[in-house]
């Protein structure tokens, strides 16, 4: 079981720093042929980018809405994150081409959507949880009294390429 993490947490990274939000809406539940093909697509792709080091992917979270799946992902470049979308080596490219011919032959039966964020600046605040989001993709620190407070963080230049250091 993850530990909890004691006390108020922020995040730290360095670098160019990109969230993506990919998702399902699965609109005909009672036909999983249409469907199930595009949910079992992301768990190998998830897996291919954790097993590669230099995939540029830091981290990822499941959830699950009303409409189906849903992953946040955060990845260390955009560049790294638009190369694998259009590799034909890789898992991706292989399934959208799937998913696009199924969709053609069911228009309508599966939405898949995504919203890509370069993201400037970042402010996080982890209070008695256990390790996520941006922390468990990128590098936990404690929030030290100079950042106590969310404008703090913020102001300070907690962003992507920016970090307080340890001695604060």
């Amino acid at each position: 079981m993850t530990r909890i993490m004691q006390g108020r947490m922020t995040h730290r990274h360095e670098g160019e720093l990109v969230v993506f939000h990919i998702g399902m809406e699965i609109n005909r539940w009672w036909r999983p042929d249409l469907w199930l093909p595009a949910f079992v697509a992301m768990p190998r792709m998830l897996r291919e980018l954790t097993a590669e080091a230099d995939s540029g992917m830091l981290g990822y979270a499941i959830l699950f809405g009303a409409r189906g799946p849903y992953v946040v992902q955060y990845w260390s470049s955009i560049d790294k994150l638009y190369d694998y979308a259009s590799s034909p080596t890789q898992e991706h490219r292989p399934a959208w081409t799937r998913f696009n011919r199924m969709a053609r032959k069911a228009p309508g039966a599966v939405g898949i959507w995504h919203e890509t964020f370069l993201v400037e600046r970042a402010e996080s605040v982890y209070v008695s949880t256990k390790p996520m989001g941006l922390p468990k993709a990128t590098e936990l620190v404690p929030v030290t009294q100079r950042h106590d407070r969310a404008r703090d963080r913020y102001a300070e230049g907690r962003t992507a390429g920016t970090a307080p250091s340890h001695a604060e």
